[in-house]
Order: C-alpha cells, then structure tokens, then sequence
C-alpha cells in the first residue's frame, strides 16, 4: 500500500484505470457492433450473425482480424502524414471524452467540475479527423463527404449544448456526479431530468443521431451518392479505427443520455439499491433506440437536415433554454426545475 502512495505508484494506479475504461469501453463495442446488426436483420426478417462462435458471438472479433490482417491501400497523391493521423485521431478523441463519464457514485477518472465542457470539447475536435480524412485521400468524393460532416456536426452541436444549458441551470453544475444527484428523490424515475425538461429529450437524442452519423442522417457516408463519404480510400486497420471511433461516440451519447435525463446509476423503483448495472441498462436501452432508427427510418436529404438543425431546433432549444431560466429563477412548482441545494 506504500507504493501506491508513491509518484510511481499513483502513475501505476492511473493507468490502471485508463485501462480499465478501455478495455470496458473496447469490450462493449464488440457486443454493439453484434446486437446492431442483429437487431437491423430481426427488423428486415433475416437472421444476421449466427455462424461464428455461439449464435454468432464471435463475428465482430472475426471481423476486426479481418481488418487487422488485411493489407492497408494507399492511394497514390495521398497525404501519407495526414492520412493515417486521422483516423487515429477520431479514435483517441472519440475515447478521451469517457475519462469524465461516472458509472457509480466515485467510479470515474476524473471527476472534474467541468465534465460537460470536457466531453464537448472532444466532441467538437472528434470533426477534425473526418475532415483531414477526406482531405488527405486526395479524392473529390471523400473531400465531399468530409464536408458535409462538418457542416452537420457543427449545426447539430449547437442544439446539444442549448439542451445541456437548460440541465446545467436546474442543476447549477457541470459535475457528471453533480447533476445525477439531483435526479435523486423519494419517487425513482419520476425524480429523473426527463419529466421536467421532456421536451428536450426528443431533440437530444434526434440530435445525438446527427452528431454521430447515425441513419438517418449518415449524410458524410451515404452510399448512394457518396460512394462510401469520408472513409471511401481507407481500408484496413485505419478504417476500423473510423469505425471504432464512430461506435464509441454512439455509446457515449447513450451515456450522456443516461445521465443527463434518466438518472444514471440511480434505481428507478425506490427501495432498489443503486448501482452501475443501472447506468449499463440504461445505456444498451439507448443504444437499441438507435439501432431501431437506423432499421426503421429513411434517410434524410442534406437540405432536410440542415433546415431542421438551424430552423427547427435551434429556435427550440434556444428558447428553452428561456423557460428553465424563468421556471428556475422564481422555483415554478416547489424548485421542479431549480435543485441547486441537491445538485451543489
């Protein structure tokens, strides 16, 4: 136990759990990629992975030493440099942003008091990849997608951080921890964010989809007119890295969402202990949400989807944002929307 009071030690205890996080995280994305496609061929009537290992487990571990061990395709006016950093800087990005993400009460890397600003800053950054991606395979389709990613993860973020707004004046925090814990109450779920701002919980998550790519607004890497978008040069280990990065900042959404307006590790029925297991649930229950919308719900043209981001939800959560202002400030019902005391 000296040791780990040591400089040595706490570097040690440090990594530790940065691996831990990783190996969570990495674990989690085999079963997503699994239970996505499972779910995408329940809906389509088809079976989906059901050969490799028991009813088809081990197809992703298949599919990524596939990528692995696949030679790696480099065209020819590439930006070599520029071409293999951007993949892995989607990657690392997309995986910083957990260092902040609280599965229990204490169960966090760091838990800073500007956690929210922490996983918007990587998020934000996350645009950088796609972009010097398209741009350094040096062809028009890639570039055109790289684009069209930029212009919807900026139009779409605007929206998430107004909606975030509106939760951090209930709260009167940024703290993950903070503001799970002032959906604390004797009524379970009826406690939780999602009932005084429910509103918002539509947009956030229609928002979450066009942040990450998701279908129906997967416009940066629409095969009918963009071939493959952003990731049509790469292939190999680079383009699992993309595809990695893309899934982690799915399941993160899932958890932001969690926490944000359910609750995150807190029991739904009063009386149940609380727990990760609850923040785990909640967070495969959204990431199925996003896999039905991927099934069930056409694509969306380009022009669609920016009139909704900048002409439907921007006025939206702009003025919400308003509202909870005012409810807040004068304690509407008893301080519904104004629980500083419990979340500070």
């Amino acid at each position: 136990m000296d040791f780990f009071s040591t400089t040595l030690g706490i570097g040690v205890l440090v990594a530790a759990q940065c691996l831990l996080v990783v190996g969570f995280v990495m674990i989690s994305m085999l079963f997503l990629v699994y239970g996505d496609r499972k779910i995408w061929a329940a809906v389509q009537m088809r079976r989906g992975p059901n050969v490799v290992g028991p009813w088809g487990l081990l197809q992703t571990v298949a599919d990524a030493l596939k990528y692995v061990l696949k030679e790696i395709v480099i065209p020819a006016g590439a930006d070599r440099p520029v071409y293999f950093l951007a993949p892995m800087l989607s990657f690392v990005l997309a995986m910083m942003a957990w260092a902040v993400i609280p599965f229990n009460s204490g169960w966090v890397l760091a838990n800073i008091n500007v956690a929210i600003l922490f996983v918007f800053a990587m998020s934000s950054l996350e645009v950088y990849g796609v972009i010097m991606g398209g741009w350094a395979s040096n062809s028009k389709y890639p570039f055109l997608g790289s684009l069209r990613s930029a212009a919807q993860m900026i139009s779409y973020e605007v929206s998430l951080g107004l909606i975030i707004i509106g939760i951090i004046i209930s709260t009167g925090s940024m703290n993950f921890t903070a503001i799970v814990e002032a959906q604390r109450g004797d009524f379970g779920l009826f406690n939780w964010y999602w009932l005084p701002h429910l509103p918002m919980v539509a947009l956030f998550f229609i928002s979450a989809l066009a942040e990450t790519n998701r279908p129906p607004f997967d416009l940066p890497e629409a095969e009918s007119e963009l071939v493959a978008g952003f990731m049509v040069e790469y292939s190999s280990t680079p383009f699992l890295l993309f595809m990695a990065g893309e899934y982690i900042a799915i399941f993160l959404m899932c958890a932001l969402m969690s926490l944000l307006f359910f609750g995150g590790w807190l029991s739904p029925i009063p009386g149940l202990p609380d727990g990760a297991l609850w923040m785990i649930a909640k967070m495969a229950f959204f990431f199925f949400l996003f896999a039905m919308v991927k099934a069930i719900v056409p694509r969306y043209r380009y022009d669609q989807l920016m009139r909704i981001g900048w002409k439907v939800f921007l006025p939206l959560s702009l003025g919400w944002v308003v509202v909870v202002a005012f409810l807040a400030k004068f304690e509407v019902l008893g301080g519904f929307w104004a629980r500083w005391a419990i979340g500070g």
